[in-house]
């Protein structure tokens, strides 16, 4: 199963992941552990529930402090008995743990996991944030003895403001603004509709969660009594930091990197597959490909529907219904953006007024609908992203239809096989319609099949699933590398992911394989630094900004996304122009070309993108060549 690698919506509802602590490894035991070389060696558990999901996280601390235990005792399993190298899986493991010790008032081991974490994270804005909300809490209460009141309040706010107001802005800035916007949009309201929309319908067949859920309940108690109590008084460190370096800003490194192409002379046109959720073309008039004898497929595109069937139109069809939601949904899109920026907008304010006063069923119903727009949007989104400055681009659409419901489409094998199947069919019409360059700003795994059959009441258990699961991903991944592969004459443009993990040790699908013609891109902000959410990893060879870069929406709307989505579609903007500017360029001579023309980031971890400089080094070599 894939999705679209949007990452706004997701981050910007960071609902149960405000307070995530990230540590390395205690030593656990003397024997020797399972090696963990993948997502897929980590053990799957199960929990029974006698009743509904959302009626657990509002239980009696005596009853969830139960079923807390239950899971303490698979987290300190796990790491005993397995050697996870992987710095994300163990940073999630290990929050799970510190969650429970913090929600059992176990304050001071809480705080020694918290401690550790500046030792295991590897960006540089990590590595001075992370942890600080949940270590000025434990603080708190060690210092006061107390886990409420006006006097536990008021030294978390002292402690909490202690360490962040000394903070590098150039370097934390993003992090604390995304914490601030965390803080104003979750509310426990907020939480407990996602659950029981999303939980409480599997859990009445099942009576069971998995260890994956488990963790978000978890997360989401920490939130509703810990974090969720000190509301006022973490906005209020934020915004003051915030405030008081309103008129600091990141260098922008991007528009002196930037190369258009407009009134050069003697481009070849390229055709560009935006293989994604669908484009306006409407927006695109001179950029489009149109193939002049069009039979079983559109003229400017192809498109299957969510079981794999084919379907037609080069953007995802929306109800009379759907287009009247439409402009407010797109003012939502900017408020949270705006939200995410610390703008204090009329968006932004009408956005927050409006979730304030939703119940739990209203805003479970918002957020499905905001994730229908956010997919419905996506594909143009990329789009004017990858042809921007390029008048030789000719844009030739793959549409893929997406999931957005709460509770997917249940996974079954005819569905599987037929998307397999349409994976040749996409790059066989790539192929056939001579496209040079395809962007694919999307990528699914195994666990995205394992939470589609729990939410649908599916599988006897944690450890059904995900055998049920592999089986379908290994289908997907071979098929996908296989019809990728097919085509060696096309570069595959890839986004990595927005996980901040490793996308080899996540087995994602495109940004796990390595291929010849396959070039993986994570993102960074405006100065080159690292996107607090983008996924990394050996197949990652190119970073690119993904972080508030506005694009085009269906209908001409101009709206800021984040994401490897948007960092994806700019690497494919540079190869698109430089097959303009020299056809003879083979995908992997393409490569080359991009990855020598990167700069490295101020702390030489990340190959930055660079058009200027890849297309000066492509004019040295065709004059090399005359």
């Amino acid at each position: 199963m894939v999705g679209a690698w949007q990452q706004g919506i997701v981050r910007s509802v960071a609902l149960i992941g405000a307070l995530a602590i990230l540590v390395p490894l205690a030593a656990h035991g003397e024997g020797a552990k399972k090696p963990v070389r993948s997502e897929a060696d980590l053990p799957r558990f199960t929990y029974a529930i006698a009743g509904k999901a959302s009626d657990l996280l509002q239980a009696d601390r005596a009853t969830f402090d139960t079923f807390a235990q239950k899971v303490l005792v698979d987290v300190n399993a796990t790491l005993d008995g397995y050697d996870v190298q992987d710095h994300a899986a163990l940073r999630a493991i290990l929050n799970e743990k510190a969650s429970i010790l913090t929600l059992e008032g176990e304050n001071q081991a809480a705080l020694d996991l918290v401690r550790q974490i500046r030792e295991l994270e590897d960006k540089p804005d990590a590595k001075l944030t992370s942890g600080l909300r949940l270590e000025a809490i434990l603080k708190a209460r060690i210092q006061t003895g107390q886990a409420g009141g006006d006097a536990y309040a008021a030294a978390f706010k002292q402690i909490y403001g202690d360490a962040i107001k000394g903070l590098p802005y150039d370097l934390v800035g993003n992090v604390l603004k995304e914490a601030k916007e965390g803080v104003e949009i979750s509310s426990p309201t907020m939480i407990l509709g996602r659950i029981e929309s999303g939980v409480d319908p599997a859990v009445g067949k099942t009576h069971a969660v998995s260890g994956e859920v488990a963790a978000m309940l978890v997360g989401a108690r920490l939130f509703d009594t810990v974090a969720f109590p000190l509301k006022a008084q973490a906005y209020a460190v934020l915004d003051e930091y915030l405030s008081a370096h309103a008129t600091v800003l990141k260098p922008d490194i991007w528009a002196a990197r930037d190369v258009s192409l407009d009134g050069t002379r003697g481009l070849t046109p390229v055709v560009v597959g935006i293989w994604d959720s669908g484009s306006d073309i409407s927006l695109f008039p001179k950029q489009l490909f149109t193939d002049p004898h069009p039979t079983t497929y559109d003229p400017h595109g192809l498109a299957f529907d969510l079981h794999g069937f084919l379907t037609h139109g080069t953007l995802y069809p929306i109800t009379p219904e759907r287009a009247k939601q439409y402009p407010d949904m797109v003012a939502d899109l900017q408020a949270l953006s705006d939200l995410q920026a610390n703008l204090d907008t009329p968006q932004a304010t009408a956005l927050k007024t409006k979730l304030s006063s939703m119940n739990a069923q209203q805003t479970a119903a918002y957020f499905e609908t905001l994730e229908y727009f956010s997919n419905y949007a996506h594909g143009t989104h990329v789009t004017g992203i990858a042809v921007h400055g390029n008048p030789a681009a000719r844009i030739l659409v793959g549409r893929i239809t997406f999931d957005y419901k709460t509770i997917p489409s249940p996974p079954n094998d005819a569905d599987v096989k037929r998307g397999d199947d349409d994976y040749q069919k996409y790059v066989d019409y790539f192929k056939a319609h001579g496209v040079r360059v395809v962007n694919m700003s999307w990528g699914g795994d195994a666990s995205a099949y394992e939470a589609a059959l729990e939410a649908n009441g599916m599988g006897k258990d944690a450890a059904t699933r995900k055998k049920m699961a592999a089986r379908w991903f290994a289908m997907d991944k071979q098929a996908l590398a296989k019809a990728i592969a097919s085509a060696p004459q096309i570069l595959f443009v890839a986004a990595a992911g927005n996980s901040n993990s490793n996308a080899t040790f996540g087995d994602f699908i495109p940004a796990s394989l390595n291929l010849p013609n396959l070039l993986v891109v994570g993102a960074v902000d405006q100065a080159g630094d690292a996107a607090s959410f983008t996924s990394y990893g050996p197949t990652v060879r190119i970073f690119a900004d993904g972080y508030q870069v506005v694009s085009t929406l269906p209908g001409g709307y101009k709206v800021p996304f984040d994401g490897t989505s948007m960092a994806s579609p700019a690497v494919t903007n540079l190869a698109g122009k430089l097959f303009a500017l020299d056809p003879k360029l083979t995908p992997q001579a393409a490569i080359r070309l991009i990855v020598k023309g990167a700069t490295r980031s101020a702390d030489g971890k990340r190959p930055l993108l660079d058009e200027q400089a890849s297309v000066t080094l492509l004019e040295a070599q065709l004059t090399g060549h005359r």
